[in-house]
Order: C-alpha cells, then sequence, then structure tokens
C-alpha cells in the first residue's frame, strides 16, 4: 500500500490507536488490573460504546470477554478493507482473516513488550509505586515476569527477569507470526 496517500496514513493511524487500545482493555481485564486505575476508566470509556453492542451478540467464555477480542479483530479487519479499497487491491476473505489474525497476535506482542521496556525505563527514575501507570504496567507485565524471576532471581541487586522477558518475547512473536 502506498504511504504517501495521506488518506491511508490517517485511516491507519486512528485504527491502529482504538485497536490497541481495545485489545489493551482485553488484556488488561486477563491480568486482573485496578478497574479503577484512571488509565483502566479513560481505557473502558473510551472502548465501552462498541463493547457494549458487541456483548449484546457475542457472550463471555468463562472469564474471556469474547466480545472484545472479536471487536478488535473485526475493527482489524475493516482496517485493512477500508486501506486495500483505498490502495486498490482486491479484498480476499481468507487473506484479511489470516492477516487480521497476525495483525491481532503482533499487537498483542508488542503491547507486552513496549509494557516492559516502559516499566524497565521507569524503573531507573524510581518513579512513585502508587502512580497509576506504574501500577498498570506491574499489572500488565506480572503474569510474563513472574515465571521467570521465579527461577532466576536477581543478581548482586539486579534483576535479570525484564531482559530476559524481552528476548523471550521478541523471539516467540517471530517464531509464531512465521506460521502465517
Amino acid at each position: 500500500m502506498s504511504q504517501d496517500n495521506p488518506f491511508i496514513f490517517l485511516i491507519d493511524t486512528l485504527f491502529s490507536i482504538y485497536i490497541a487500545i481495545m485489545l489493551l482493555r482485553f488484556i488488561l481485564q486477563q491480568v486482573g488490573a485496578d478497574f479503577y486505575n484512571p488509565i483502566s476508566q479513560f481505557i473502558v470509556k473510551a472502548t465501552q460504546p462498541l463493547v457494549v453492542v458487541a456483548r449484546r451478540f457475542i457472550p463471555s467464555i468463562k472469564k474471556i470477554d469474547t466480545a472484545t477480542l472479536v471487536l478488535a479483530l473485526t475493527l482489524i479487519a475493516l482496517k485493512l478493507i477500508l486501506l486495500l479499497s483505498i490502495a486498490g487491491y482486491p479484498i480476499n476473505g481468507l487473506q484479511l482473516l489470516v492477516r487480521g489474525l497476525h495483525d491481532l497476535v503482533s499487537l498483542t506482542f508488542d503491547i507486552f513488550i513496549v509494557a516492559l521496556f516502559i516499566q524497565a525505563i521507569l524503573s531507573w527514575v524510581n518513579p512513585d509505586p502508587y502512580n497509576s501507570i506504574s501500577n498498570l504496567l506491574r499489572s500488565l507485565t506480572a503474569p510474563v515476569l513472574r515465571p521467570i524471576q521465579k527461577y532466576i532471581p536477581a543478581i548482586g541487586g539486579i534483576d535479570l527477569s525484564t531482559l530476559i522477558a524481552l528476548i523471550g518475547l521478541m523471539f516467540l512473536k517471530r517464531l509464531v507470526l512465521q506460521f502465517f
């Protein structure tokens, strides 16, 4: 697709931001993040109009908010349809589904990788432990870091679990995405 087209840029950017917020809502629910955190409240309020409608038709499966996940995948597909239409490429349903799943999996990995990077950088400045961003990042990264910290303790006061998690997630992302 032509990156010179300003409409492609605008649609891609706006959809990508909203899809990331939607997927973040799903992930934060799964990790049990604090619902009353101001950032969590923003995410919920930004996604609530679409999620309420989707939940009427798509029930949750146990504790998995399938409506939010399906909505994220639908938004990815809609974004791809719009971008392909503007660029003048043909739209193939199977390719759209595969590319949508690819983008969803890739974005999921990216959310965890970015969260780990931000948490690592914030650890250098020792932020207020009650800061809403710090709390949210801890909630988001704890399921990834906890198993690593269980087997690899801090060495000389330096916690290498974040580095190991980043390398592991980047490896897994490449490994999983090669199947698409």
